[in-house]
């Protein structure tokens, strides 16, 4: 016997197994049970309807466009302030600095083309949806991140060659202030929106817009070289700010990767498996997978039931696990779970005919 069982529901409250465990019990403690569970989900913000679904993952991408626009204008003030700056100093290492601030805050607009993809409804050529231009949009951005950095090597490098004085340190120290502050803040809103979305693209970028403060803040210490008198402040500071961003890049670059390779928290597959093994009926918990897709997940599990279970029974302990792990992993938006029967001592294996279809 093999039962599957695929279920698009919103879960957005903690979990409660132990209702879903009662559901497989006989007589008036089953029909207690069920009374329970129906009037926790009552008073407890919860549904079943496909379309809430659709809401649910709609409101991630909300929260992610929401965040890349207002990231984009505090930048876009950002990067405002220091040409303001650049036009009454003249100073020729601002304006890199203003450009690549200006520059790099166009990395959302990569990004906002994934989250407006990730809306888009599956279909039969994109079968699991859009959201995995999500990832692409990280790539993009990790891209950005290494062309900074060999921006900023080359321009230190260069500077290091040919030194150069600056003027109006003052100013140019206040706009380096400026420039810092505002992608700082960036950052750290990007980062936790991402976080608390899923969206690894979005850490990614919130990193990447470290890295542009980490280069206001070179301009900074350079202001500071040149007001005692130290030609060589700017492009050592350069070199050390260089080396900061590719520590950046080989955070975000990892990120980004495991996100493609299909990389998901060891303690979520513990989670569930834990979830798994508290459903009634569930004798064992056979291969459990999951995978990011977006902000989303999704998972793929096989569970052992017994073997003299009608296919009512073996889907109804199917439904009840999917709802288990609805409840029990965050984000998990579809399951896929295949029930399968316990085998006999002596009897066939139950998967006989797909023995010479298995790799080694």
């Amino acid at each position: 016997m093999s039962e599957h069982h695929e279920h698009r529901h919103p879960h957005g409250h903690e979990e409660h197994t132990q209702d879903v465990r009662a559901h497989r019990g006989h007589g008036p403690g089953r029909r207690f049970a069920r009374w329970r569970h129906r009037l926790r989900h009552a008073v407890t913000p919860h549904t079943h309807d496909s379309s809430d679904k659709v809401d649910g993952a709609l409101e991630s991408s909300a929260r992610g466009m929401r965040a890349l626009w207002v990231s984009l204008a505090v930048l876009g003030v950002t990067a405002a302030a220091q040409a303001g700056i650049v036009v009454l100093s003249g100073s020729v290492a601002l304006l890199g600095d203003t450009v690549h601030n200006a520059a790099d805050a166009l990395t959302a607009v990569p990004l906002g083309v994934a989250f407006v993809l990730g809306r888009r409804a599956a279909s039969r050529r994109f079968t699991y949806g859009y959201g995995r231009a999500e990832d692409l949009a990280g790539i993009v951005i990790v891209l950005t991140i290494a062309a900074s950095a060999v921006f900023a090597g080359w321009t230190a490098v260069n500077r290091l060659l040919d030194p150069r004085d600056m003027d109006h340190v003052g100013v140019v120290a206040a706009a380096a202030v400026v420039g810092f502050l505002g992608n700082e803040w960036v950052a750290r809103y990007r980062i936790r929106v991402g976080r608390r979305i899923g969206s690894a693209a979005l850490v990614a970028d919130g990193l990447h817009a470290r890295t542009d403060g980490f280069t206001s803040l070179a301009v900074l210490l350079s202001a500071a070289g040149a007001a005692i008198g130290w030609r060589y402040a700017d492009p050592i500071v350069g070199l050390l700010i260089t080396a900061a961003i590719l520590l950046v890049l080989r955070d975000a670059a990892g990120e980004v990767f495991r996100r493609v390779m299909d990389a998901v928290d060891p303690a979520l597959l513990g989670r569930a498996e834990d979830a798994l093994r508290r459903v009634r009926g569930v004798r064992e918990v056979g291969e459990l997978r999951m995978r990011w897709i977006g902000h989303r997940l999704r998972a793929e599990v096989a569970l052992v039931v017994d073997a003299d279970l009608t296919v009512r029974q073996a889907h109804d302990i199917a439904v009840d696990a999917e709802h288990a792990l609805l409840h029990a992993v965050p984000k998990l938006t579809a399951a896929l779970v295949h029930a399968d029967p316990a085998p006999a001592a002596d009897g066939p294996d139950p998967h006989l005919a797909l023995a010479h279809h298995m790799t080694a």
